[in-house]
């Protein structure tokens, strides 16, 4: 029988056991969005570049690496670090920077694999995420993607990005500010932050796609037209891709806060709830968008109808006008031999006369129903 002591020293409430196997890369298709404009100049692939930030025991040091050489003789000096690697222009080039990284085949592929889906997972030697960064180029309906390869192990914080030109200036700032505290420095407290910079890109992003689909809405109740709704749909595509790759980080920041993973401290899993409690919110603002759009398609159909109400509205009040007269005129128009009106002088001024009358009377009996009042509300005007 076993002691049940024991059994409570060795489990506790809320352990989890992180996994030894390295999931495979999850490649996709097509990129999420479309490549950012600087990165068409090199047919979609930046050079290479390679910089370095050595945490020593007295100083933040900065390093720009060209050779293999260059890096083994900085990867000697057993400091902490932080490699970031840009451009993905060389790819023979990046595999062997990393694979005097001492990682395993596996993270190399991973970290290798463009585009990819986005996934934060954990093994006993490091934590893996594949993230990417969302914007608009002129408007929500052009969506901009960049995807970023991170990996923390014991001594070492690894980034790969696509895009050159994205730099992690305050975060290096905070950094460099702390050169005289150098042993205040963590790296999965740094793992986290830099996720959380990437993750910051989804509220503008969504932000601008709200105020979007409000001057939107409001012209399709204005001005109703099957571009609105053109732009409407493009813009829930666009909502859609980055949904997709924002979901899976909800479940999976869940999971690595409850693996146990002894590379990330207190402070790190603060900050990784905390990210996981943005991630909910940034799904719940999209899920306010989702409305925006169901918004914009009913806002559009009852816009269209209220014109088509008003346009067979129209035809209706010229054609009980015109009824009448059409009467008039298809009676006197018979070829009949006895129609005395046809003998008279004045006959064809007082049927002139008589129609007018009827006219009249019908136009001025439909006005004060109000049938020439215009429901459709495109003539309304809005103050901002």
């Amino acid at each position: 029988m076993s002691d049940s002591s024991s059994d409570q020293s060795l489990f506790k409430s809320g352990d989890r056991l992180a996994p030894d196997s390295i999931p495979e890369p999850l490649p996709l298709h097509d990129r999420p969005g479309d490549l950012p404009a600087h990165l068409f100049l090199h047919g979609g692939r930046a050079p290479l570049s390679c910089k370095i930030l050595q945490f020593d025991a007295k100083e933040v040091r900065t390093s720009h690496v060209q050779t293999c050489d260059e890096l083994q003789t900085i990867l000697n000096s057993q400091s902490l670090m932080w490699l970031q690697f840009r451009g993905l222009g060389n790819i023979d080039q990046l595999r062997q920077y990393l694979s005097l990284l001492s990682l395993e085949p596996s993270v190399i592929e991973i970290l290798l694999t463009f585009p990819q889906k986005s996934r934060i997972h954990s093994t006993n030697n490091s934590v893996l995420a594949v993230l990417h960064e969302f914007s608009h180029a002129t408007d929500p309906t052009h969506l901009i993607s960049a995807q970023y390869n991170l990996v923390l192990t014991n001594r070492m914080l690894i980034t790969i990005q696509e895009n050159p030109q994205r730099s992690f200036g305050d975060l290096e700032a905070w950094l460099n500010a702390k050169s005289n505290n150098v042993k205040a420095i963590d790296l999965d407290n740094l793992f986290h932050f830099v996720v959380d910079d990437i993750l910051d890109s989804h509220l503008p992003m969504l932000e601008s796609m709200s105020v979007f689909l409000d001057d939107l809405e409001e012209l399709a109740l204005l001005k109703p037209s099957p571009s609105i709704l053109n732009r409407a749909y493009q813009v829930r595509f666009n909502h859609r891709v980055a949904r997709r790759q924002l979901w899976p980080l909800r479940n999976e920041l869940i999971i690595l806060l409850r693996q146990g993973q002894r590379l990330l401290g207190p402070v790190a899993r603060e900050g990784l709830h905390d990210m996981a409690e943005h991630v909910n919110t940034l799904l719940e603002i999209g899920d306010s968008i989702r409305t925006q759009l169901n918004s914009i398609n009913d806002a559009y159909m009852a816009s269209t109808g209220n014109v088509m109400n008003q346009i067979i509205k129209t035809l209706t009040i010229v054609s009980t006008i015109f009824a009448p007269l059409t009467f008039i005129a298809g009676i006197y128009g018979m070829n009949f031999e006895n129609m005395p009106e046809l003998k008279w002088k004045y006959g064809y001024l007082y049927s002139l006369i008589l129609m007018i009358l009827i006219a009249l009377f019908q136009a001025y009996f439909l006005w004060k129903r109000g049938w020439f009042q215009d429901l459709s509300g495109r003539s309304r005007k809005f103050s901002s």
